[in-house]
């Protein structure tokens, strides 16, 4: 008895006749070989630029295609999206090039560079809506402006033909590393938020390279779509970490989840302040600008956690990132590093106290970097909020003997402690 094929919502034809639409429109980013991956990898590790597309994330394909698709009367009703960022610079480009009305929801919580962009690139036609923390939040404020005024909705994700625009990221890179390289992928590693580039590239993947191995990266504080692939069905996260906020989606769409259920992809979390290292990494060392959802399939191999035996392609899927939050991605990279720690220190109200602990505890090479005390009246002690860095994640263990030899009371604030949200 031969096994038929459920009917998926995308083909590789359909991502190929997508290519042949947008060539026009797109810029052909380059891949080019990471040495510092490779070196970790032990294999050749080559990077699709799309962080050098236009409007810096890949986004632009599927938002371009949709709207290309539109009726002459659907082009005149104009058209509504919700985005985290991306997918909005996307939808404003396509509007500004294809000269369609469009609003566009954003949160609050969306960087001031990417909110800038979007306005930039979308001038006159398109007006920007700040609504709520979550893209789940503008995603209904979008979805009630479309019911309301017969606009077209702009799927970020969820619909095929935004997913077959993503999903020539993966057949454009391919031929690049053949034509360009002479070489073959063994390993294509992408970002998941919802699912749109994951569904779309494997679409492609699956029928024309089926050798080739995927894997997609979720940040570990949204997990979606593993969530979605246990369940066999979308599910929506109670609980997330909006820090990768190009990815931080609570619910994934159906139709990328049919076809990650076809591809059956490798899926793996890359833990937030893992992101933050390899972003600076990527600045550092390649001279790459990322934001944290652009590192996540990079991250994956920094880590050590994708082992391949040949070539590894991975997306860089996008460089939007505010400069203003540097501040943040070395903090949460140095706590992942074990280089950052928090400290309740119960001091003595009396001359000298401050002096023991710094003779008595701290080494050569840690460094107070946070003293947050507040003297009491008519007390004899009071606690400070005190943060080191260290110079060695293994010089935590000598510290912590120390501070246990001092006979001082102090106790240290765990990484995975609510409190955390005020300090990282």
């Amino acid at each position: 008895m031969t096994t038929v094929d459920p009917v998926l919502p995308l083909s590789a034809g359909e991502v190929e006749e997508a290519a042949e639409r947008l060539e026009s429109v797109l810029r052909r980013t380059p891949v080019h070989l990471s040495q510092r991956l490779s070196d970790i990898a032990g294999v050749p590790v080559w990077l699709k630029r799309e962080d050098l597309q236009s409007v810096r994330s890949y986004k632009l394909r599927g938002a371009h295609l949709f709207l290309d698709s539109l009726t002459p009367q659907e082009r005149e009703a104009g058209v509504v999206a919700a985005s985290a960022g991306n997918h909005a610079q996307g939808v404003a480009q396509a509007c500004a090039v294809q000269e369609i009305h469009g609003r566009i929801y954003v949160p609050g919580t969306t960087p001031r560079q990417k909110r800038d962009r979007i306005v930039a690139l979308g001038g006159e036609w398109v007006e920007l809506v700040l609504v709520g923390d979550t893209f789940d939040d503008a995603a209904e404020a979008a979805a009630d402006d479309a019911e309301r005024t017969g606009a077209t909705l702009v799927p970020p994700f969820d619909h095929p033909v935004v997913m077959a625009g993503q999903g020539t990221v993966a057949r454009e890179a391919i031929e690049q590393l053949r034509s360009e390289h002479g070489r073959e992928a063994s390993t294509v590693v992408l970002p998941v938020g919802g699912g749109g580039l994951l569904a779309g590239c494997g679409a492609w993947l699956r029928e024309r390279t089926p050798s080739v191995r995927i894997v997609g990266v979720e940040p570990a504080g949204a997990v979606s779509m593993a969530a979605a692939v246990r369940a066999g069905r979308p599910v929506t996260l109670h609980e997330m970490d909006r820090f990768v906020d190009g990815a931080a989606v609570r619910r994934v769409g159906a139709g990328p989840l049919a076809m990650v259920q076809a591809i059956d992809p490798e899926l793996l979390a890359a833990e937030e302040g893992a992101v933050c290292t390899e972003m600076l990494a990527l600045y550092q060392v390649d001279g790459i600008i990322t934001e944290p959802a652009g590192a996540l399939a990079a991250t994956a191999v920094a880590t050590g956690a994708v082992r391949a035996d040949a070539d590894v392609l991975v997306v860089v899927s996008g460089g939007n990132n505010d400069v203003s939050r540097y501040n943040e991605i070395l903090e949460r990279s140095m706590v992942h590093e074990g280089l950052k720690h928090y400290f309740l220190v119960t001091f003595r109200q009396e001359p000298g106290a401050l002096r023991r602990f710094l003779d008595q505890v701290l080494g050569p090479d840690d460094d107070i970097v946070l003293f947050d005390y507040i003297k009491r009246n008519n007390r004899e002690e009071g606690p400070a909020l005190v943060g080191l860095e260290i110079g060695r994640a293994e010089d935590l263990e000598p510290l912590m003997a120390r501070m246990a030899a001092s006979n001082m009371e102090i106790e240290r604030v765990d990484p995975t402690d609510p409190i955390y949200r005020y300090l990282t």
